[in-house]
């Protein structure tokens, strides 16, 4: 009882002390702040340890830079007046040296996404044939504790193949890139100061708080309304989340809404083992869906917060010009593929039924047990998930948030389920390098953007959905926002090209890469060509959509 009587008293003074704490922070910020040496106003912040920036406010147009790369993009523009996009490149490519070889890894790193399979299947023989050299060997087990040896070069080629830790991979030639050009020490800034990793650890957080049973059993319970329409079969299950669970993104975020359509799809469809050809499709629809689905309102998907602000994007906006297009696109897509795959939904419809007939004499596993959840674990859980979304641009706030949840977890076991923090944790790790490496190309994108605005919007939207493809759509979206005096009309064909596209491949939308882990289980190594194929035909739908009707 005294060591909680302790922790209580430690707890309440820590919390008497954040305010002094907070104040002496403010003050050390007031002593190291000076006057800005290129626009002579006060208040230009220094780092915590006295060291200027080496890129002020005015240079960059948003806040100041310690690294120096990349070159703010304003500081290129006082020598480009009169330049075409080309020659605009051209400069930027001759003016440092480091942006094409930045590049150079970025596409390197892109192209290794799309080998991803191939080194799975590599790693597969190299076990195989490491295997049947054990046995040739007559290896046997002689002691409790003795390991049977792996085949290092099988081990390296499956982690080359995980598509989760690719970006991560590049980093390290990054860095050197980095050290040659520049410094380490600029790497290091680049990386401390310059980079922001909240929506990495937010989408970790969410991923595993949305996982969590009591969640994915209030998921599942207003799912099975839409599914009951069809009697529950796996068409109708299938439709359901197909078209309900996307649109959630728009109040729940897109990663949330995107891990709890992938559970519930893996548990609906993926195990009742359907064609390849369906798996590659639910898995398209579900990256394209979510990708549009989180423009209903203007706060929670990423491409439209880049934007929504500084160009005056309210949710009424939203649903005029966004919101209906994408459900009727979602629908009309999702009853496109039902339509096609109508033969293998009455398969997998029969293969239910036998599944069902044995799980009647066998008992369930103890993650598919129905017993009841009370209502204050339901309510505790929501609270849990709403705050991680209210506060997700706060990271020291839902972190902590977080570990209580993990403290509920434990002090409820009887209505959790085991969750593993391996996979959200590689899904951030993808989305950290992706930040990395992305951080760097504005060099390119800008002009390109900039010279969308001189086609009409049909072809901005297209080349802003194939630039989507190869980058995370929010930074398409957050460097348009950054072009002066876009026309009304460039600014819907950006946007509207950058979310239609953000389920061509995994990069292309920040939720994509947990969908993929999610997934990837049932899949034999995804393969990056198929699942562009099997997206490109919704993606064109919604696009015509988006494009044509006003």
């Amino acid at each position: 009882m005294r060591g909680y009587i302790k922790a209580f008293l430690v707890l309440l003074l820590a919390a008497l002390m954040l305010p002094a704490a907070a104040q002496e922070q403010e003050a050390a910020h007031r002593s190291t702040a000076q006057v800005c040496p290129t626009c002579g106003r006060g208040e230009h912040s220094c780092h915590p340890v006295g060291q200027a920036p080496a890129w002020s406010h005015e240079q960059t147009g948003e806040g100041p830079r310690y690294s120096r790369f990349p070159i703010p993009l304003k500081v290129y523009e006082e020598h480009e007046a009169g330049m075409n996009t080309a020659q605009k490149l051209l400069h930027r490519f001759r003016a440092d040296p480091f942006n094409p070889a930045a590049t150079l890894i970025f596409l390197l790193a892109i192209l290794h996404t799309f080998l991803a399979p191939r080194f799975q299947q590599l790693a597969h023989f190299l076990d195989q044939r490491h295997k049947e050299q054990l046995r040739a060997e007559k290896f046997r087990i002689l002691h409790p504790e003795q390991r049977v040896p792996v085949s290092f070069l099988s081990t390296l080629c499956h982690f080359l193949g995980e598509v989760e830790v690719v970006f991560g991979i590049w980093i390290i030639p990054f860095a050197f890139v980095c050290r040659h050009y520049y410094s380490m020490d600029d790497f290091l800034k680049y990386i401390d100061h310059d980079t922001g990793f909240t929506e990495p650890l937010f989408v970790a957080v969410i991923m595993v708080i949305a996982s969590s049973r009591p969640i994915y059993r209030l998921a599942e319970n207003t799912l099975k309304l839409g599914a009951k329409l069809g009697k529950g079969t796996p068409a109708a299950w299938w439709l359901s989340v197909l078209c309900i669970a996307p649109l959630l993104g728009s109040f729940i975020t897109e990663p949330a809404a995107m891990t709890l359509a992938a559970i519930l799809l893996g548990k609906k469809i993926y195990r009742l083992k359907p064609a390849e050809s369906l798996k590659y499709a639910t898995l398209a629809l579900l990256f394209v869906n979510i990708s549009v689905g989180g423009t209903l309102t203007h706060f929670a998907a990423p491409p439209i917060v880049m934007v929504a602000g500084k160009w005056d994007w309210g949710m009424g906006h939203m649903l005029l010009h966004f919101g209906w297009k994408a459900v009727l696109g979602i629908i009309l897509a999702n009853l496109l593929y039902f339509y096609l795959f109508r033969r293998e939904f009455r398969r997998l419809a029969e293969v239910q039924r036998i599944n069902e007939a044995y799980e009647t004499h066998v008992p369930t596993s103890w993650e598919d047990r129905q017993d009841t959840i009370p209502v204050w674990v339901y309510a505790v859980s929501v609270l849990f998930l709403a705050w991680t979304v209210y506060f997700a641009h706060h990271p020291a706030i839902f972190i902590g948030g977080f570990l209580f949840f993990l403290g509920f977890t434990m002090a409820t076991p009887q209505y959790q389920n085991a969750f593993s923090i391996k996979v959200p944790l590689l899904v951030a790790f993808f989305l950290a390098g992706l930040l990395i490496l992305g951080g760097v190309q504005g060099w390119w994108m800008q002009p390109v953007l900039e010279g969308l605005a001189q086609f009409g919007s049909s072809i901005t939207m297209g080349l802003a959905a194939i630039l989507t493809a190869f980058n995370d759509n929010a930074s398409v979206t957050f460097l348009a926002g950054t072009v002066p005096n876009l026309p009304e009309h460039i600014r819907y064909a950006i946007v509207a090209g950058a979310v239609t596209g953000g389920g061509l491949t995994v990069i292309a939308n920040a939720p994509n890469p947990a969908g993929q882990a999610i997934l990837g289980k049932y899949f034999r190594g995804i393969s990056a060509m198929r699942l562009f194929f099997w997206a490109l035909l919704p993606t064109v739908l919604l696009f015509l959509i988006f494009n044509l009707i006003c």
